[in-house]
């Protein structure tokens, strides 16, 4: 009889014949770390992964998971199940590499055991993310979670926060984030107080924090790393990046230079009692918003360069992905299309401010981009389903 009986009424409420017991482990500690090539197919090469593995890293759960499965595969054999077992890896830093090598191992194995159910092993919720991808290989019929019994004690839960630290300190995964952040706020307070601007350096430590945050919240650093790779497109990548967001910071003074001296000199006069020559930088943002015209003028010396700054980007993700030959983005084209089609919608705004013209102005080149974006979306779409494609917009 089955000892886990919520496995038993899994397995018995299917019509399955013939069941795979799959432990997976994603991140592939049993092949870094045991040096063990997957899938690993049978209970004796089963225990013997997982025998290997618990030598080289006690403490890993990954080898209890390996024994567990192998149990499973026992209890159901006992039962009366035509069953296997099996050992499926994915790479160290999991994400859809890692599940796509899952389901090949998963796929080569059913070649040989052609199984119609699987009952899944896992270690924690990481591992079990790969469950709807499995799914479209062969039905899950149950899955099983290894919880490890650990001591309670104190000397246990210092035992762990020792461990956590030792990682903080020694995982470059983490400590770049945990000791680097904080060692750079240490050492700019530092220096500042020594040097007496403790106010505007406790400013910048504020800053560099909340930049820091969202670089890791948003995995801004794996974006960055991804864009910059040696390689011929992240060349590519690194200098239209670089110049578009360039040309985007130019169009801010280019918005200040368009906008005509009287109208910028009287602002500054009613505003304040600085030297009319110096405008340029002391432009009030509020009458600046509240003067159309001046609003106007500024936008119209913006735009230019704004869109000048997004289109090159735009076209250096599409050269790039071309060069990759993964040019099955119809975003990364209609990402172009739509900046040069919107354009006149918004330089004809900036004249409507300017020159006070109707706003029904606004329409002809409104209903015109719309009409080249439609057009361009479905001849793309057409195209790429007729070559027979995966259309991705992201």
């Amino acid at each position: 009889m089955l000892e886990n009986k919520k496995l038993e009424r899994d397995v018995e409420s299917t019509a399955v014949s013939k069941l795979l017991v799959i432990c997976v482990d994603r991140d592939d500690d049993v092949g870094k770390k045991a040096g063990i090539t997957t899938p690993v197919v049978g209970r004796d090469s089963c225990i013997n992964a997982g025998q290997r593995l618990a030598l080289e890293d006690p403490e890993d759960a990954d080898s209890n998971a390996i024994f567990y499965a192998v149990k499973t595969y026992e209890d159901l054999v006992s039962k009366g199940y035509n069953v296997e077992v099996a050992v499926v890896a994915g790479v160290e830093k999991r994400g859809v590499q890692a599940d796509e090598k899952i389901v090949n191992e998963i796929k080569s194995i059913l070649q040989k055991f052609s199984a119609n159910g699987a009952v899944i092993v896992s270690d924690g919720e990481d591992d079990e993310m790969v469950i709807p991808v499995i799914q479209n290989v062969i039905p899950v019929v149950s899955v099983q979670r290894v919880v490890m019994k650990v001591s309670r004690t104190i000397e246990h839960s210092y035992a762990v926060f020792g461990k956590f630290l030792k990682t903080l300190i020694y995982d470059k995964t983490y400590s770049k984030f945990f000791l680097g952040v904080p060692g750079i706020l240490l050492l700019i307070g530092g220096i500042g107080t020594m040097i007496g601007y403790t106010v505007e350096i406790f400013a910048v430590l504020i800053s560099i924090l909340g930049v820091a945050f969202l670089i890791r919240a948003y995995d801004i650093d794996k974006l960055w790393s991804n864009w910059t790779r040696s390689t011929p497109t992240g060349f590519i990548r690194i200098f239209t990046l670089i110049t578009g967001a360039i040309l985007i910071l130019a169009s801010v003074p280019a918005g200040f230079t368009n906008i005509e001296p009287q109208l910028s000199i009287g602002i500054v006069d009613s505003v304040t009692n600085i030297d009319p020559q110096l405008f340029e930088m002391e432009i009030d943002f509020t009458q600046l918003i509240s003067n159309q015209v001046m609003l106007g003028q500024f936008l119209q010396g913006l735009f230019p360069f704004l869109w000048m700054g997004l289109g090159t980007i735009s076209a250096g993700i599409l050269i790039s992905n071309w060069l990759n030959r993964k040019l099955k983005h119809i975003s990364d084209v209609l990402r172009i299309i739509v900046l040069a089609t919107i354009y006149p919608t918004v330089a004809q705004f900036t004249n409507i401010l300017i020159t006070n013209e109707s706003s029904f102005s606004l329409i002809p080149p409104l209903l015109l981009g719309a009409a080249i974006t439609l057009i361009s979306a479905t001849l793309l779409f057409r195209r790429y389903r007729r070559r027979g494609g995966k259309l991705l917009t992201e």
